[in-house]
């Protein structure tokens, strides 16, 4: 066995980041009244802005500004979304704009998949868009990413927030082919307008129409989703399959999200180790130390540590 990653270049808006030599920390910015994860704790643009500073200090590489829950149930993605474009650009921009006039090298991600909050975010000095549908919810999205020159990153979804819960579950293999298989078009629908192969990072979406070990059977095999040719972004950061994972130490009932986080440290390095580049966290200083422990590992020679049993 071997574990490998290779570097490879992010292309951003107006400059490049590095991939594969360490693991990139991208923290999580919920703007929002119900995200399922903080719910609400950033939804105050000074929270927002002071939790976010926070994360810059704690090491994050990346910050990811997002208006609009996506959580299992949600309206997000249909045309009755319930947050408006207006809406969630009133939470965003002000948000985005504060941090960059006090931290200005900072790399701001906007979590939309709507094409209209793009050109704004992007006017304000975003460098790329993680679109949660990866270009599927809204048709302008490719057109506006490639004319903004955004980094982008295209995460696999299955169905819509409200779909999920009613969904059939999958055998693993059937799952990892989905999942292969609509980031593959998603790649195509980037590629035909215009963005370059090196402005796409791709995302496997744990939890977005992937149910309990569903999960897992694509964490195992993630690494096969770098045959596309793209770096991979993981997020599986307070997921409810970790806490589902933890329910026989918790009376039997899933464990709260506040009750997650050694179990995202233990996921998070999985993922790394599994061929992630860049990992979507909430809690930015434990990552951080993760992620270098899992560098470690990928830059130590293992097939030498295990041939020796050191």
């Amino acid at each position: 066995m071997e574990l490998v990653r290779q570097r490879q270049v992010w292309r951003l808006r107006t400059r490049a980041l590095e991939l594969g030599e360490r693991t990139l920390v991208m923290g999580i910015v919920n703007i929002t009244p119900d995200s399922f994860s903080d719910g609400g704790r950033f939804f105050d643009p000074r929270a927002a802005v002071a939790g976010a500073l926070k994360m810059l200090e704690d090491g994050a590489d990346i910050l990811d500004l997002g208006a609009e829950s996506t959580r299992p149930g949600s309206r997000a993605g249909g045309n009755d979304a319930a947050v408006s474009a207006g809406e969630e650009q009133a939470r965003l921009l002000p948000v985005l704009e504060e941090v960059l006039r006090a931290h200005p090298g900072a790399v701001i991600s906007v979590d939309t998949y709507k094409a209209e909050t793009a050109v704004a975010a992007l006017a304000a000095g975003a460098e790329i868009v993680n679109d949660v549908s990866g270009f599927t919810w809204d048709k302008e999205m490719p057109r506006v990413c490639a004319g903004g020159r955004a980094g982008v990153v295209l995460m696999h979804t299955r169905g819509r927030p409200d779909e999920w819960r009613g969904q059939e579950m999958l055998p693993g293999d059937a799952v990892v082919e989905l999942v292969k298989g609509g980031l593959a078009q998603s790649v195509r629908s980037a590629e035909r307008a215009g963005i370059p192969a090196d402005a796409i990072v791709l995302d496997p979406g744990y939890g977005f129409g992937k149910r309990y070990g569903e999960n897992y059977a694509l964490l195992a095999r993630q690494a096969e989703l770098l045959s596309l040719g793209r770096p991979l972004l993981a997020g599986v950061s307070r997921k409810s399959f970790l806490g589902q994972s933890l329910a026989a130490l918790h009376g039997g009932v899933a464990a709260p999200v506040d009750a997650r986080e050694t179990a995202t440290v233990a996921a998070t390095v999985a993922a790394i180790l599994h061929g992630a580049s860049v990992v979507r966290v909430h809690a930015v200083g434990p990552a951080v130390e993760a992620a270098c422990i899992a560098d470690a590992i990928l830059g130590s020679g293992f097939r030498e540590a295990l041939v020796s049993g050191k």
